[in-house]
């Protein structure tokens, strides 16, 4: 069964950068669509970055421009560089594999990233 470990989280000033790490088990990783999510309280999720398994990148307009998601088949990976942060980034980060707009998987722990002076 698939498996989402999130890590990478923190407290940052406004303007710093943060690198998250979403180790992806259980799926033959290669072949995936991955998203990273986020989530604020009462809010539904909301995909921010999505890396096709060919590799092509897709972003959320709230964020292009400062987040770059990337990753590395050989340790099953996915990372979410994130600078230039600002308060509204604040939010619970997720990943998740994706078809067409939904994610399949079961959700993770996820990583909080907050941002505040």
């Amino acid at each position: 069964q698939e498996q989402f470990v999130e890590s990478g989280g923190g407290l940052v000033q406004p303007g710093g950068s943060l690198r998250l790490s979403c180790l992806v088990r259980g799926i033959a990783f290669s072949f995936y669509d991955v998203g990273w999510y986020r989530q604020v309280p009462e809010n539904p999720r909301e995909l921010v970055a999505l890396v096709r398994s060919g590799g092509a990148t897709s972003y959320a307009d709230s964020v292009k421009g400062r987040f770059a998601i990337s990753r590395d088949d050989s340790t099953h990976t996915v990372f979410l560089q994130m600078d230039n942060l600002k308060p509204d980034d604040t939010a619970v980060y997720y990943c998740n594999t994706e078809a067409e707009g939904t994610p399949l998987g079961i959700w993770g722990q996820g990583t909080q990233v907050t941002v505040s002076s």
